[in-house]
């Protein structure tokens, strides 16, 4: 993970449910809410099949091997140094091995060559991509093992599993691994920067992994999007295993060219070197007031810097997503709905607030006869003023405030939105502008 900015506010990360068989309606496509979002059901999609268990051992003899390559490039695996090379080498072979198309993409940085390696898996829906990815690169002061061997391992061993499985997904899989991150994603950005409009509007999810095997674990999911933080979230809950979200990653690895891109993301991370609080490690574990890798970015980030267990699990999550949301149909149908039914009070003449919805499975914009159906309770809907904010910030007045004295808005809107792309986290933003009247969100919904 680069280095980070100035301290900031920060959380952690979230999870999913180790169910066997996850239907994408319920999983996935699902919209979810700040609150509690419920869903509206699209048509049912077929069950999923379990992603396979994801051995640990495979994925620490991985590690073994970048451990091997440090050692003998001088102690790192840095951008423009050997040991990266003999990295993105030995990663590239496993897949090719593996049946993978793999494309090494090279770019320029500090005065040194960069690779990036992508690796598409046969088959699958190619306008509907399902990406995961790691960095590959180390720090100069060090080996790199759990920053971030350990992403780079987890992401490999879950693409070799697609192989042994002989999956035939839906979606098209693709993986990657990329250079410089630690001078600041410069290799992800790269990638991204290179696709063109139509080729990064494919790409419906990309997950990323950064530290998935901390010593003194932390248990956090990426917060940006409500439907794939839900679907790690679950996970991790059928294990018992509490979540939280994370901000210490904000802009600080690969997920962030690609959020900016306006592509959905999502991914794990078990800590790097902010330290662990009383309340998580009563329910984590692990050595309260300690940092959650005190080897971050030093030269004893080495193959004992792991934890076992945090690195089988985080393994077991990566597949767990790739098998789901790969595995989902590709055509949505036209009238799929997406509900948030969770109750958000509107205080009486203050600020405003919003409802989330998470729409996903889409591709493209959205439609030019977007439906916005709405059901609030108020005692005086004169007050309110209503607007949709889309997931790239647009915004569409649905209602100014007025003279009417009415009770409760219960109506559906036609919202031309068809220059903001549909897929992403939408907003009902309500705001009360009158005294004395009191209210409430009680549902709405977007109809495609």
């Amino acid at each position: 993970m680069t280095e980070r900015a100035p301290r900031r506010s920060r959380l952690r990360r979230s999870a999913l449910s180790a169910a066997a068989a996850v239907t994408l309606a319920a999983a996935f496509l699902a919209p979810a809410a700040s609150a509690a979002p419920a869903a509206n059901p699209a048509p049912a999609a077929p069950a999923v099949a379990a992603a396979p268990d994801i051995p640990v051992a495979n994925v620490k003899a991985h590690l073994a091997q970048l451990q091997s390559i440090a050692t003998a490039n001088g102690g790192n695996r840095a951008h423009g140094r050997t040991g990266y090379k003999a990295s993105i080498d030995y990663v590239k072979s496993k897949l090719d091995a593996a049946g993978y198309t793999t494309t090494l993409k090279t770019f320029s940085y500090n005065g040194s060559t960069g690779y990036n390696l992508i690796a598409d898996w046969p088959g699958g829906d190619t306008s509907h991509v399902i990406m995961a990815g790691a960095h590959l690169d180390s720090v100069t002061g060090g080996p790199g093992i759990n920053d971030n061997g350990s992403g780079s391992a987890g992401v490999l061993e879950t693409a070799l599993a697609v192989s042994r499985a002989g999956l035939q997904p839906a979606k098209h899989i693709r993986f990657g691994w990329w250079g410089a991150e630690e001078y600041g994603m410069i290799g992800s950005q790269n990638y991204v920067n290179g696709l063109g409009a139509t080729e990064r509007s494919k790409i419906e999810t990309y997950l990323n992994f950064d530290m998935i095997g901390s010593p003194n674990p932390g248990y956090f999911t990426y917060r940006y999007d409500s439907a794939l933080d839900a679907l790690f979230r679950n996970y991790f809950a059928g294990l018992g295993i509490s979540t939280e979200q994370d901000f210490e990653g904000d802009g600080r690895s690969d997920h962030a060219p690609f959020q900016n891109a306006g592509i959905r993301v999502g991914g794990l991370f078990s800590g790097a070197d902010y330290t662990k609080t009383s309340a998580q490690a009563a329910k984590w574990g692990g050595t309260a007031g300690q940092p959650f890798d005190r080897c971050y970015h030093s030269s004893c980030d080495t193959t004992a810097n792991i934890n076992d267990t945090a690195l089988d699990r985080m393994s077991d999550a990566i597949a767990h997503a790739v098998w789901n949301l790969a595995a989902g149909s590709t055509t949505p149908p036209t009238g799929t709905v997406f509900e948030n039914t969770a109750d958000v009070q509107i205080p009486d003449y203050g600020s405003a607030v919003t409802s989330d919805l998470a729409v996903t499975g889409r591709t493209g914009n959205a439609p030019a006869a977007l439906q916005v159906g709405v059901d609030i309770k108020h005692t005086y809907r004169g007050d309110l003023v209503i607007d949709l904010v889309a997931p790239n910030g647009t915004s569409f007045r649905l209602k100014s405030s007025s003279s009417d004295s009415g009770a409760n808005v219960q109506t559906t809107y036609t919202v031309n939105a068809s220059a903001v792309p549909a897929n992403g986290t939408w907003k009902l933003k309500v705001q009360d502008v009158g005294p004395q009247d009191t209210g409430y969100i009680d549902s709405w919904k977007l109809t495609f």
